[in-house]
């Protein structure tokens, strides 16, 4: 069974395939704040289901905390609570390489930027104070709220269970080479602003980013960058996804800034694709996907046990691709009105 969660502002909007994918669930954690309180991408919501039970998945909401189920989204429970120095939770990620312990160690990232790592499935954390002593967590800076910031994205490495990757909203993507013990600071020439990072089980070293500043890859774990931008016409990168079994076949979400892509009125965003087997630039996708036009821009994310698979959520509902996202489908029909994804998770 396939389970689909979609994480929109202070909810979790649950699908399962063995009911046609229609709506389950759509979960609020106990007393969560206001759904219109604030513009969607002030308050951004994370989910990351367990690649070790389907069951379990953490959904990390702003100003309310961290949450955990553990049977596909029917019921949640507040975790954390006394661990966190803050309960907004921006970033939760899941090391699937940790095969040495009895669980998957559990990353954490909070605003203001702090990390915390579990390796007990969330009954206890321990904060990775190296983080900041970086040089550059002194201009950390989230430009709607410049006088603050937050851990945007976690990615444990697919290749290396010693290597995380860390991006702060905004101004930084850091590493850590010993489990998050020290840290490597950001280099001139990489990402500022990276909103997604992905590794890949079948391409070591290589790094992945969609970011506020554009694309960029590296091939020597953030030593050095490339930003293979031909035929990207939108250089506002959100979303991000890699065919599993093609470390070559990428596609992103784009838009022309934040003010064309998180609100309907005025938003227009695109979805690109490239493939080196194909043509090595960008291309624009739209086989089977809304108009751009009124369109949020599209979280996205691969299905790691079928190759060829992604999906993508925006604010017209679930969209599913099988032929790595040259055409999609939609997946559900009765998305709820005003709903604009901000998160996403597939188990299987």
């Amino acid at each position: 069974m396939t389970t689909i969660m979609v994480g929109v502002q202070s909810s979790v909007v649950v699908l399962d395939s063995s009911d046609d994918f229609k709506i389950r669930e759509i979960s609020k954690g106990s007393d969560p704040p206001s759904r219109n309180s604030d513009p969607p991408r002030a308050k951004p919501p994370c989910l990351v289901s367990d690649p070790q039970n389907p069951d379990r998945a953490y959904w990390g909401t702003f100003d309310n905390g961290l949450w955990k189920t553990d049977d596909r989204g029917q019921s949640w429970a507040n975790i954390g609570k006394d661990a966190f120095s803050s309960p907004q939770i921006t970033s939760v990620a899941i090391d699937s390489l940790n095969s040495g312990n009895r669980f998957n160690k559990v990353y954490a990232g909070t605003e203001p930027s702090a990390l915390y790592v579990s390796d007990d499935v969330g009954d206890s954390w321990e904060r990775m104070k190296a983080l900041n002593d970086l040089p550059s967590s002194k201009m950390w800076s989230f430009p709607p709220r410049p006088w603050t910031h937050h851990v945007r994205w976690i990615e444990p490495d697919a290749t290396n269970s010693d290597y995380l990757f860390v991006a702060i909203e905004a101004g930084a993507l850091v590493q850590s080479r010993d489990g998050g013990k020290t840290w490597i600071d950001r280099v001139k020439e990489g990402p500022y602003d990276t909103h997604t990072l992905v590794t890949h089980p079948n391409s070591p070293k290589r790094l992945y980013s969609s970011a506020g500043d554009g694309y960029f890859e590296s091939f020597d774990y953030g030593e050095s960058w490339t930003r293979p931008m031909e035929g990207l016409k939108h250089s506002y990168l959100v979303g991000l996804a890699v065919d599993p079994g093609n470390p070559d076949a990428v596609i992103v979400s784009a838009s022309d800034g934040p003010f064309k892509s998180f609100t309907p009125n005025g938003a227009e965003t695109f979805l690109y694709r490239k493939d080196a087997e194909d043509d090595k630039n960008w291309k624009v996708v739209s086989n089977g996907l809304p108009e751009p036009n009124g369109t949020t821009i599209s979280i996205l994310k691969s299905n790691q046990k079928v190759s060829g698979e992604f999906y993508a959520a925006n604010n017209h509902g679930i969209f599913i691709s099988t032929d790595s996202g040259e055409s999609w489908s939609e997946l559900s029909t009765e998305w709820p009105n005003g709903y604009t994804p901000m998160a996403l998770a597939v188990s299987e």
